[in-house]
């Protein structure tokens, strides 16, 4: 009998647990064309899908199709889903504009927020959700690719042991042919070339990437100021937007040059790292080169090759949960974090007005 009740006691504390090793997440539209990270993840025992919010039906339909999910979980209402199935976290996955909506909706709910990048199309949405976030005491975190590179976070750490000396240049490369193209979804390319869901073109497509890792390197540092030069070279493909971007940010200590565009051959997201002593090259998210300087104009070549980041932060979705768990408290300036991404914001913002003004624009 004892046995028996010691069985019972055993699996309700089991049956009470395990809830908590699940997140219960909330998909806030499907027109990003990175959505499938998450459709795919509802296949994992620890993500659980348990409302999309998505109008378009037809969209809706087909994803949820592609990826063996139930039509009986889409919502056309935001505000109609998260009322009705309650996710601990909402992902948003539509356009840049509606992230202002999307928090505004989660976070008076108690909803933690992960968005795409970059994390709005301005400062005033930006500082709007930051003051939900903080006012709701909800996580509300963005989400980059090359977060997940081991090759950048071995960049971080050889430049924080000085291998290299100090960081005098960064140069951030992003993007690929064009999203027209490399053949993205009609609903993806309605907004992604639309100056005010996007925000801009490629300035903000692939400029946010390098705006994020300065910032992360930087250790949170503002730069002094942001000069950026666009053209629009493929008219045809990106009538309303540019295509192109050269972003300089100057720091006391340093110059960033970014690189985002839509032209280029092939796909890319790669930085270089110039110290005093050495130099590195984050060739993609798995390859790293160190050279250190000899003499001149000679240097000694190490390559260095990784598989994947250690859990929880080999993936968004696991890092995001570990966050909400308390398992990672985020420090101001990581990759991921509110303060970074109000920065990336400001600079970009900067950017494209420097572009239209053909003016270099001090940060305040």
């Amino acid at each position: 009998m004892r046995h028996f009740l010691f069985v019972l006691i055993f699996l309700s504390s089991v049956n009470l647990a395990f809830p908590q090793d699940i997140l219960r997440v909330g998909v806030a539209g499907l027109t990003h064309g990175h959505v499938g990270w998450i459709l795919d993840a509802n296949k994992r025992a620890d993500i659980e899908i348990v409302g999309i919010a998505e109008p378009n039906k037809e969209l809706a339909e087909r994803l949820t199709s592609q990826y063996g999910i139930s039509m009986d979980l889409v919502f056309d209402d935001l505000e109609e889903m998260l009322t009705a199935t309650k996710p601990e976290a909402v992902t948003a996955f539509g356009n840049i504009f509606d992230h202002l909506a999307v928090v505004e909706a989660a976070a008076p709910k108690g909803m933690h927020v992960m968005v795409e990048k970059p994390l709005a199309v301005s400062v005033d949405h930006a500082e709007k959700m930051a003051a939900l976030a903080k006012k709701h005491q909800i996580h509300l975190i963005t989400n980059y690719e090359t977060t997940w590179y081991p090759s950048v976070e071995k960049a971080q750490e050889i430049l924080e042991e000085g291998e290299i000396g100090e960081m005098r240049k960064l140069i951030v490369r992003d993007g690929h042919r064009g999203p027209k193209n490399i053949g993205v979804s009609d609903e993806f390319l309605e907004w992604l070339t639309d100056p005010k869901l996007n925000g801009g073109g490629a300035i903000i497509d692939f400029g946010c990437y390098g705006a994020n890792l300065s910032t992360w390197l930087h250790k949170g540092e503002r730069p002094i100021s942001v000069t950026a030069v666009t053209q629009q070279l493929q008219e045809e493909n990106n009538p309303k937007v540019d295509d192109d971007a050269t972003i300089i940010l100057t720091y006391e200590d340093s110059q960033v040059i970014l690189e985002p565009s839509w032209n280029w051959p092939i796909g890319r997201k790669d930085m270089e790292i110039y110290g005093m002593t050495g130099a590195l090259f984050a060739d993609n998210g798995k390859t790293l080169r160190i050279r250190m300087a000899e003499g001149y104009d000679g240097f000694d070549e190490e390559t260095l090759k990784f598989d994947k980041r250690e859990a929880p932060f080999d993936d968004p979705f696991t890092f995001f949960k570990s966050v909400i768990r308390g398992e990672i408290t985020l420090s101001p300036f990581d990759l991921s974090s509110l303060e970074n991404n109000q920065i990336v914001v400001e600079i970009l913002e900067a950017a494209v007005k420097s572009s239209k003004t053909h003016k270099t624009v001090f940060l305040k």
